[in-house]
């Protein structure tokens, strides 16, 4: 048996190849499924955490830089600078679509396109915030 680093080298080995994001409440269960079990995303969703249902915007961006974790979010008031300086960003996705087959349309998009290629990167966006409408090509 080696150290408790040793042990979780292939955990962590494994878990560097998913995205890691954090979820906040305006995102639909449905579309948080998706991202898991389509996906394959590490998926940290704030309704599933009691304590987190009811927490500033300010305290999940703080949190997701924290925890190493991209934002996904409806909620266009990330992109007040003022409140949510970009410099500490973990790096936020702004998704707009008028349903949850569009969200996913926009999801799989951002898989392919922006964190699967990031390889290893942990927070594969900081310091960004990105817009994602249906106006992306799928």
């Amino acid at each position: 048996m080696g150290t408790l680093a040793t042990e979780l080298q292939g955990v962590a080995a494994e878990l560097a190849a998913v995205p890691r994001v954090y979820v906040d409440a305006n995102l639909p269960a449905g579309v948080v499924s998706a991202m898991r079990h389509e996906l394959g995303w590490d998926v940290l969703f704030v309704l599933e955490e009691p304590d987190w249902r009811r927490a500033s915007d300010r305290d999940h961006y703080g949190r997701a830089l924290e925890l190493g974790r991209t934002l996904i979010t409806l909620d266009q008031d990330f992109f007040d600078n003022r409140r949510f300086p970009p410099d500490s960003s973990p790096g936020v996705l702004v998704c707009s679509a008028p349903d949850e087959v569009g969200l996913l349309r926009i999801l799989r998009h951002v898989d392919r396109a922006i964190l699967r290629p990031a390889g290893t990167e942990v927070l594969p966006l900081r310091g960004r915030k990105l817009q994602l409408t249906m106006d992306v090509t799928v």
